[in-house]
């Protein structure tokens, strides 16, 4: 498939908008599992670190598949994977309202679930991308602010939902609205070169073809001289009988040489078809190992390097605080009349904000979007050191705040990867990269679940949170000075296929 140069508009804003929607349906339930944790902590008793694994594997499950997933865009297009994923996605949820155990919510909300939301997700990127080259800034805030959106209407949605019609009512009507994905999916259309020839029938198809023409033939052929030699032979055997069967023994003779050809032209094919086989898995095997040293050389590219292990660090600690907040709160004694807002209502507007703000930022030339990134991170780490202090509605929600308008990099971040690794690269690369984040997702929760069952209290969990973020922070940071960079290739050059955060900028 040859894609055409993006358009920066046209369908693409279609593109926008249905991508928006499509995350806007299927993250906002598994963000806003804050509201359902608290439900089943009540209805299966069991601890809070067991318990976060259920929204931890549906937020970070998905992420941990990226590079199969991002497979699976490249080889069949984001429309039939957006389409498939709706039904995973609303399947999971519906399945989840009859689950009778917390084990039973690992499969059906955790892995179904998160495993669509991740298709979904690297559907709408990758498509988006395509679609934007100049504005695609702008364009992949405009889509990620719809899973944040869809973090503020579905937290206080499901808490209405699960009042009037129960925990098992609220999952079949969000499961049912999800739904809504296909038509989201069926929009999707490629970006295709219209001048560019159709694709060539492989000749794995042509050959049956071949055959079977080559096949009618050779029965036409056969039935000719089948009439020709009857009618010779019948003529033979009525003037002279000794003839007659002389010229059937000769017939019989050609007949037999005939089948010989027949039976060496059809071995021919088949060795035909079996070689083509064997180059078949060749190429494929050769396509595995160029996968495999093209990753090698995105490690080579110490800035890639860095970033994955600042991504896996930032959701291992930035994470928790939008799926246990209400959780806090809880914990600290907090009056519910004190509450305006419910704090994931509160993470969820201000990412939004934090998603465009920073978007519409990245697309200014004077800005170094990897320091940007990198700015958010530090600012992430502090504010989570200063959640244990926080002992009232108000600074708690301040906190929620500044924890939402921050995470809000998101927006950035595969804008971030594309200016590092090349728009070539950007399915490989962001694929690695989205793993680690999903298993930062998949860990931080019940890492920061299991400090409190430990400790009894989340002082300790979030100073731990704090560390890893600004470690993280600090290590990319370090990777992306132009002193290292002067340093390290004074006396080595970069691997082919390899970009330094400052070339691919510039």
């Amino acid at each position: 498939m040859v894609f055409r140069k993006p358009p920066d508009g046209g369908w693409g804003w279609v593109i926008v908008l249905v991508s928006f929607f499509t995350q806007f349906l299927c993250y906002g339930s598994p963000l806003a599992v804050g509201v359902l944790y608290l439900e089943w902590l009540d209805a299966f008793g069991e601890g809070k670190g067991k318990t976060a694994w259920v929204g931890s594997l549906a937020n970070g499950i998905g992420l941990l598949a990226s590079p199969v997933c991002s497979i699976c865009v490249s080889s069949f297009g984001a429309r039939p994977v957006a389409i498939f994923s709706g039904f995973m996605v609303a399947g999971g949820l519906m399945m989840s309202s009859f689950a009778p155990s917390i084990y039973f919510l690992y499969v059906s909300y955790g892995i179904v679930v998160g495993l669509g939301c991740g298709l979904l997700y690297t559907a709408t990127v990758t498509i988006t991308c395509q679609y934007f080259d100049k504005r695609r800034g702008l364009a992949l805030g405009l889509i990620s602010t719809g899973s944040s959106v869809g973090l503020f209407i579905y937290a206080a949605l499901q808490r209405e939902l699960i009042e009037l019609y129960g925990l098992d009512g609220c999952l079949l009507i969000v499961g049912a609205l999800s739904l809504n994905i296909l038509a989201c999916g069926s929009l999707m259309r490629p970006l295709e070169s219209s001048g560019s020839p159709p694709p060539e029938k492989p000749c794995v198809d042509k050959v049956p073809d071949q055959y079977f023409v080559y096949h009618e033939k050779g029965k036409m052929v056969e039935e000719n001289i089948s009439i020709l030699e009857k009618g010779y032979v019948d003529e033979k055997c009525v003037n002279n009988v000794p003839d007659c069967k002389q010229d059937s023994i000769l017939n019989k003779n050609v007949l037999s040489s005939i089948n010989v050809n027949e039976k060496d032209t059809y071995k021919k094919k088949v060795v035909e078809q079996t070689n083509f086989c064997k180059q078949l898995a060749k190429r494929k095997w050769q396509l595995y190992l160029t996968y495999w040293k093209e990753t090698v050389v995105l490690f080579k590219n110490k800035v890639f390097s860095a970033l994955f292990v600042a991504i896996l660090l930032f959701d291992i600690g930035g994470f928790p605080p939008s799926l246990l907040m209400e959780d806090v709160a809880r914990s600290a004694n907090i009056n519910e009349d004190d509450y305006y807002m419910p704090l994931i209502s509160i993470i969820g507007i201000m990412t939004t904000v934090g998603k465009l703000i920073l978007g519409i930022l990245a697309d200014f030339k004077w800005v170094n979007t990897l320091y940007l990134y990198v700015t958010t991170l530090l600012m992430t780490g502090v504010a989570l050191f200063a959640i244990p202090f926080a002992k009232s509605y108000l600074t708690l929600a301040m906190l929620s705040g500044i924890l939402g308008f921050l995470t809000g990099n998101w927006s950035i971040f595969p804008y971030v990867t594309t200016k590092t690794v090349g728009i070539e690269k950007l399915t490989h690369a962001y694929g690695i990269l989205m793993f680690f984040a999903g298993l930062g997702n998949s860990l931080g929760p019940p890492i920061v679940g299991w400090f409190y069952d430990w400790t009894q209290e989340y002082d300790t969990a979030f100073y731990f949170s704090g560390f890893c973020v600004l470690l993280g922070g600090f290590l990319l940071l370090l990777a992306a000075l132009p002193c290292w960079n002067a340093c390290t290739n004074q006396g080595s050059k970069l691997p082919p296929n390899t970009y330094s955060y400052k070339v691919a900028s510039s």
